[in-house]
C-alpha cells in the first residue's frame, strides 16, 4: 500500500483493526508488520497522533542551510514553477486515469473546501487541492519528489496568494483553472487534466513575474507581507 501510493507521504497509517479487517488476518499480525516497517524507516510514530508514511526521499527542513538559500534566492520560485508546471501536468493526467472513488471524494472535498475560503488565507487548502491529485496518480516515485519539496512547493503557492488573490483579474483565472481541473480529473479526460495543470502553473509563474517587473518587488514569504503591511499602516498613520 505504501508502494503503490495507496498510502502516500505523511498519511496516517489506518489502525491495528481496520488493517486487520482489510488484510484478512489478525491484529497480532498487523502490529508485528507495523513493528517491522518502522524498523525500516518507512514509517514514523508521532506522540499523541499515531503512526504515519514517512517520504522515501529526504525533505529539505525549513531552516536548513539549503532550503535557506533556496528561499532568499530570487529565481528559486520561477525554477519551481518550471518543475511544477511539468510534473503536476503528467500527475492531473494520471489521476484523470487512475483515481479511485476515494481519490474522487478527497479531491472534491479539497476543492470544496478551497472554494469555500478566505482567498486571501486559503494556501494551505490551495496546496492540498493540488496535493491531492497528485496522491491519485498512484505514481509513487511521483508522489514522493513531491512531497519531498512540500516546503518549497507550499512556498510557491503561498507567494500566488499573496501576489495574486486580491487581484481580481487574475484572480478570476486562477479559479478558472482550478475548476478545470477538478472537472477534467473527475470526468476521467486525462489530455485536459494535464492542459489544465500546466496552463495554471504556467500562468501563475508569467503572473507573478510580470508583478515583479512591473511594480519591482515580489513578496514571497509571510515575513514580507508582515513589512509590507506595516508600511501601508505607516504611511495611512502618518
Amino acid at each position: 500500500m505504501i508502494i503503490d501510493g495507496t498510502l502516500a507521504p505523511d498519511r496516517k497509517m489506518p489502525s491495528e483493526r481496520q488493517l486487520s479487517a482489510r488484510l484478512g488476518v489478525s491484529r497480532s499480525i498487523v502490529r508485528e508488520a507495523l513493528h517491522e516497517l518502522h524498523g525500516r524507516g518507512m514509517i514514523e510514530t508521532r506522540h499523541g497522533k499515531g503512526s504515519f508514511v514517512t517520504c522515501a526521499l529526504p525533505m529539505l527542513e525549513e531552516n536548513s542551510p539549503l532550503m535557506q538559500a533556496f528561499s532568499d534566492h530570487s529565481r528559486t520560485l520561477y525554477d519551481l514553477f518550471e518543475v511544477r508546471e511539468q510534473l503536476e501536468g503528467q500527475a492531473a493526467a494520471l489521476a484523470a486515469e487512475r483515481a479511485t472513488e476515494m481519490d474522487q471524494i478527497r479531491i472534491t472535498r479539497a476543492f470544496e473546501a478551497m472554494e469555500t475560503a478566505d482567498p486571501l488565507s486559503n494556501a494551505d487548502l490551495d496546496h492540498a487541492f493540488h496535493s491531492a491529485i497528485v496522491e491519485a496518480s498512484h505514481n509513487p516515485i511521483l508522489v514522493h519528489i513531491l512531497s519531498s519539496l512540500k516546503e518549497l512547493m507550499l512556498g510557491s503557492v503561498q507567494a500566488s496568494v499573496m501576489n495574486l488573490n486580491h487581484r481580481e483579474a487574475f484572480k478570476q483565472q486562477i479559479d478558472k483553472h482550478h475548476r478545470q481541473i477538478y472537472h477534467a480529473v473527475i470526468s476521467r479526460q486525462a489530455r485536459w487534466a494535464r492542459k489544465a495543470a500546466m496552463a495554471h502553473v504556467r500562468h501563475v509563474s508569467e503572473a507573478l513575474r510580470q508583478i515583479e517587473e512591473q511594480e519591482h518587488h515580489l513578496t514571497r514569504n509571510a515575513l514580507d507581507q508582515i513589512a509590507n503591511d506595516a508600511v501601508k499602516i505607516s504611511h495611512k498613520l502618518q
